[in-house]
């Protein structure tokens, strides 16, 4: 019965004498598995040198983007309502509450405008983080606001996506957002104002369906997933295996859905050039 015993004797160290290695200080990339510093992930933009593009929050778009950082939002506290009293484990008022409590934001999207190398703009950020990003009422309110304020001031827009795609817990009246942001959008272009559609990781559903792919360029950052069904549903679906790549933004800008992919690094130059192009 010698195998239930220790043979050797190994390095032996005391719980007392062992460092604890605080959390957040390294980065570990999920694609090539390298470790990096976070300090030098963050001074890179949460990109790795791989060309791994990390998910980022709004704060951080928004840094990338506004010059100093400076912008001023709209419609900061302004929440979902629950006109079916949802419950799935728990009522839908109550994750609401638990979510805002939890992430420090009030929904699934930011809208605040500022100056982009000296430029006006209105940006519109979705916030994955804050039930995966769903599009509910209040996101279709509030994009339709901000194209209000775009059309009353002649500021250009550009919506930031990353969604899972339409709030189940608002049924119908999710789905009524894709209508209500497509037509506000038509209003934007009769102003002749300029829309910007930036897709990100991920950007799905009804998301796709509607503004994301409305814009007068829509661009997106490297390997992004952008489609409207996941993939492993459309596989079940269609019985068969699909291409390598198959709804990443390479796939989709070779395919004609994209205008062209920017790292982040080049984002704020690429977007303030595509500004002068349409101002002029």
């Amino acid at each position: 019965m010698k195998w239930f015993k220790r043979l050797k004797k190994g390095i032996n160290t005391e719980t007392k004498d062992k460092k604890e290695v605080k959390e957040g200080l390294w980065f570990k990339c999920p694609s090539c598995k390298e470790v990096a510093p976070m300090e030098d992930h963050k001074a890179n933009l949460k990109v790795c040198q791989c060309g791994y593009h990390e998910k980022v929050s709004t704060n951080d778009y928004f840094s990338i983007f506004f010059d100093n950082g400076d912008y001023t939002e709209l419609n900061h506290d302004m929440t979902s309502a629950d006109p079916l009293k949802f419950v799935d484990t728990k009522p839908y008022v109550d994750r609401i509450t638990t979510t805002i409590k939890k992430t420090g934001i009030h929904d699934a999207i930011t809208t605040g405008f500022g100056k982009v190398e000296g430029l006006d703009l209105m940006i519109a950020s979705m916030n994955f983080e804050f039930i995966g990003g769903s599009m509910g009422s209040v996101v279709g309110e509030k994009i339709s606001q901000a194209i209000d304020y775009c059309i009353e001031h002649k500021y250009p827009l550009m919506i930031i996506s990353k969604s899972g795609g339409a709030r189940m817990m608002e049924a119908a009246y999710s789905l009524m957002q894709m209508a209500k942001t497509s037509a506000k959008l038509t209003q934007l272009a009769d102003a002749k104002l300029p829309y910007i559609s930036f897709l990100t990781d991920p950007t799905t559903g009804g998301i796709t369906a509607s503004y994301a792919m409305l814009g007068d360029v829509n661009i997106a950052e490297p390997g992004a997933l952008i489609g409207f069904a996941g993939p492993r549903v459309i596989k079940e679906t269609i019985g068969r295996d699909l291409p390598e790549g198959f709804q990443r933004s390479e796939f989709v800008l070779e395919h004609g859905f994209l205008d062209y992919i920017v790292e982040r690094k080049n984002l704020k130059s690429k977007v303030a050039q595509q500004l002068r192009m349409f101002l002029n």
